[in-house]
């Protein structure tokens, strides 16, 4: 069964608002664990996910909805690339918290106007 690109937009949609919800949890521990000797940094795991699907479906040359659902943002750990656990930052937790805040709102702006298309299609076009 192929989706329709509203389901697969919609689907898209509401990944990424879990995500960025998650984040903004993620961050607000971090930063509430600033000073907590020991404390492990959170990281939402989705992007690297998402470009994936996004490889997939230019492989395949269609649009698919199941690879979306396989899709799970998570918290994970922090590291860098050399496996270390990184410290707390509080300006770069701050920035991205707040970076965090705009592309949630950018999101929830898609969203509506995705519903707007969508009413705008169900009333022929009336207002």
């Amino acid at each position: 069964m192929t989706d329709g690109i509203e389901a697969v937009t919609r689907s898209a949609l509401a990944l990424a608002l879990d995500a960025a919800s998650m984040r903004q949890q993620a961050i607000a521990t971090n930063i509430a664990n600033a000073n907590v000797v020991g404390y492990v940094p959170q990281r939402v795991s989705f992007e690297a996910q998402m470009v994936d699907v996004q490889r997939g479906m230019e492989q395949s040359g269609r649009i698919d909805a199941l690879a979306l659902a396989q899709v799970r943002p998570r918290i994970e750990p922090a590291v860098d690339e050399g496996g270390a656990a990184g410290q707390v930052q509080l300006d770069v937790e701050a920035a991205e918290m707040a970076r965090n805040a705009v592309h949630y709102q950018a999101l929830v702006k898609g969203l509506s106007r995705h519903f707007s298309i969508l009413s705008m299609a169900a009333g022929d076009g009336r207002k």
